[in-house]
Order: C-alpha cells, then structure tokens, then sequence
C-alpha cells in the first residue's frame, strides 16, 4: 500500500554527497549550533518541517553562520552553499542533511532524524519545543516513561491485526481519514524500539512497523506528498533489513519503483522494479507487482514490446495463484488480481498513444472491482475519461470525469486530482458542450475545496 521522528529515515548504506562535484570542506572548528530562541522560531519550524535547506541556511546568518563557516559545519564547499541559498540546489540525500543537523546542533527530531549522539549530553542546544512545532510528519513519539510495563510482542500482534480494517478504510474513506490512526501506531512501534526491546520482541516491532511505514508511505503518495512518501518508504526499509523480511524488502522496493512512475522517472522505475526481482522466494503477488511496475516503466520509456511482456507476465502470475486477503508473508496483497493487471495496462496504453485499448481495458474491467476500492475506482474513471479525451470522444471523457469527481471529493486522493486537472486542462476550450461545461464548472469547486 503508503516519516516519523525518532529513527532514521533511510537505509544502510555509505556516506556519500548529495551534490555531485562538490568535494567536501573539512570541519576546522567544533559548530556551536543555533541558539534556541531561533530553533523555536515558526520560521525555522516550518523551514525543518518541509526540509527547506535555502531558508535554514538563510536563517542561519543570524546565528553567525556566514557562507564559508556554514560550509565548513556542514562539509559543503561555499558555492554549493550558495547555490542552495539561492534555491537553485537542494539537498536530498539523508547523509548530508544529517550533516546538517549535525553541523548546526538541530536536533534529529525537527528533521525527521532520530536523536543526534550529541543530543544527550549538549544541554545548551537541546531544546525542549512542543511536538507540534518541531515533528516534521505530525507523529512525534512521547518521550515520557510509560505508566505500566508494555509487551513488545502484544503491541506488534494488536497493531498487527488492525491493519486489515485500516486498508479497507483508506480504500473506501481515502488516506486523509486513515493516517491519524496508523501514525499513532508507528509512533508507538517506535518509542518500544528506542527503549531497548531485543530478541523476539524486536522482531516482532519491526516486521510489525515496517507493514505500518510503508503503509502510512503509500498513503501519504495518494495525497501528493511525495517528500513525505519517501522518507516513510525508507523507514520501512530500514525495518525491514534489519528484520531481514526480503518480502517486505521487495515490497518497498516496488513502492518506491511506484513513486518514480508516478513522477515520470522511467528509469529508476524499471531499475528499482528489478531489483525487487531479484529478492528471493517471493510470493506470486509480490512478484506480479513488480513485473507490472516494471512494464510501467517501460510504458514510459515509449517501449510498447517490453512493456506488454512484463504486463503478460504479471497476469499470469497473479491467474495461477490464489490470492489471499493477507498471505502468510502478512502482506495484503489481495489488491493484486487480473484486473488490478489488467487497470495498469490500460493507464499504459494510454501513455503508448492507444487510448481505444484503454478505454476497451478500463470498461472491461470497471465493473469487476469491489465496492471497497472506491479511492481507486476514481482514479480508474478519471484515467477512463482522459482516454475517451485522448480518442477525441469529448462527451464521454467529460461523464467519466464527472463520475470519478463524484468520489475525489470525498476521498481527496491527488492522484485522482492530478489525472482530473490533464482531463480539464484538454476540455477547456469546449465549453460549448453540455456535458464538457458541466464538468468544468463541478471540476472547479472540488479544485477550489482542494485548494482551501
């Protein structure tokens, strides 16, 4: 299905720099960090919250970190800081934004990091802020003792057995109305690692909190937050090696290929497609999933022939197996049936310039989806309704859209939105039709509620 304070958000991996070229500045002086009155400030807040390095570096000024000392806390060389001050650079690879919490003494918490070494014993920095002001996803665990002694292993099993409902809701419902719940349940999976569970009860929390990271990843994706979505996936992943759960490892491995399909980067689609492959003794739906993912990427790439092979594959897969609501892996992959192979082969023939097969595909395959799938059934008639665009049946693209507005509304998923902004962006010069006009003048108010 899919960014927590308190671990880190990211997986094992060599410490290397994010701006390529850029030879690191070596630290001659110990960073003395920004003082505590400019850490509480909503500026600097609100600046950690998005990981918004030009205005961090920006604010940084007043606390004495000029350009070249700046560079030297946080090894960058002085253009490269200048660049992102200039918002013409960002920083996205974890190593170096712990570099920057490390350099500028801001705590691990207000970066989505866990708790710098140096957070413990540097009383002149640690700042004791509201969890509301510094959690950058919303989910800031409790720090306090707990009241009563906790079972690791009953948390992970409770959790465990609520996520089935929490699929169906957000399936139905829509991620908005979900995530408050399975936040809370990654908040707490976490503060039961940080207090030293070991053994079984380690286990049992971390194959537990990957299911719940990579969900929460998921979720965050249908609402358009990729940043979010992303540091999620990664600590699912983090959960999941350290749990050594490759099924889990392979399930990530397609939900992050998803995100890069989503953002149009073919090659990282197909690439980390593949190396969710590669895992071993994989289920047939895990395998499936990222075969089609795979054919997507390809779709992408303008490659018809791989793309359908993959797409033939995945089907095949998925028709030989028997699906299970949740498979001895504990992963719900009963979304992945023919028709789920059958919807993404559809959207693809629309990216290989055939929308007939799509429409074809998509209502063939409209009426098999379960009731419970409304979120994605929106997303399937607003790709049904760019397809009738694409094939120059105007009226018809305008009654899908309109149908799917119908569920966005409720849902909020900005992945149906997006497709539905394409649909309305290509019918607004045929106001002159019905059906076209009234979808335009609803489109605009669920566009004006998204928005507010």
């Amino acid at each position: 299905m899919g960014n927590i304070a308190g671990n880190p958000t990211r997986m094992a991996s060599p410490r290397i720099p994010s701006l390529p070229g850029a030879p690191l500045m070596p630290k001659s002086e110990l960073p003395q960090g920004f003082p505590p009155r400019l850490l509480r400030e909503e500026a600097m807040v609100e600046a950690c919250r998005v990981r918004d390095f030009s205005v961090i570096f920006q604010l940084a000024k007043r606390a004495g970190f000029y350009p070249s000392r700046l560079a030297r806390c946080v090894e960058l060389t002085p253009s490269a800081v200048g660049e992102i001050i200039k918002g013409n650079r960002e920083i996205n690879n974890i190593s170096v934004v712990e570099r920057v919490a490390d350099g500028l003494r801001i705590p691990g918490r207000m970066l989505g990091l866990a708790r710098r070494d140096w957070e413990a014993d540097d009383d002149a920095v640690a700042v004791q802020v509201a969890s509301s002001e510094v959690d950058p996803f919303g989910c800031l665990a409790d720090t306090g003792p707990d009241d009563e002694p906790t079972d690791p292993q009953f948390v992970a099993a409770l959790i465990e057995s609520q996520l089935p409902q929490h699929y169906k809701s957000s399936n139905f419902f829509g991620a908005r109305h979900t995530i408050p719940a399975v936040v809370q349940h990654a908040q707490t999976i976490t503060r039961l690692l940080e207090s030293g569970s070991s053994g079984a009860p380690r286990q049992a929390l971390l194959q537990t909190g990957g299911r719940v990271a990579e969900f929460i990843g998921w979720l965050c994706q249908d609402l358009g937050d990729f940043r979010r979505a992303a540091l999620w996936s990664d600590r699912a992943m983090e959960w999941a090696q350290e749990a050594a759960d490759d099924h889990m490892q392979a399930y990530i491995l397609f939900r992050k290929s998803n995100q890069a399909t989503a953002r149009a980067s073919a090659g990282r689609a197909v690439g980390l497609a593949k190396a969710a492959q590669r895992l071993p003794g994989l289920t047939p739906q895990i395998e499936a999933l990222a075969a089609q993912q795979e054919a997507q990427g390809y779709a992408l790439m303008g490659n018809p022939k791989a793309a359908l092979a993959r797409f033939d594959e995945a089907r095949t897969l998925v028709a030989e197996s028997a699906a299970e609501a949740v498979s001895a892996t504990g992963l719900d992959t009963s979304y992945c049936t023919p028709t789920y192979i059958e919807m993404q082969r559809a959207n693809c023939w629309i990216d290989l310039g055939k929308p007939q097969q799509a429409i074809e595909l998509f209502e063939g395959h409209l009426e098999a989806l379960p009731q419970v799938f409304r979120n994605d059934r929106g997303v399937y008639l607003a790709r049904l309704g760019r397809a009738y665009v694409r094939a120059g049946e105007l009226e018809r693209g305008a009654e899908a859209a309109t149908k799917s507005l119908g569920i966005v509304r409720y849902t909020g998923s900005a992945r149906t939105f997006g497709v539905l902004s394409a649909v309305a962006d290509t019918l607004t010069s045929e106001r002159n039709l019905p059906t076209v006009a009234a979808f335009l003048e609803h489109f605009a108010i669920v566009r004006d509620r998204f928005a507010a």
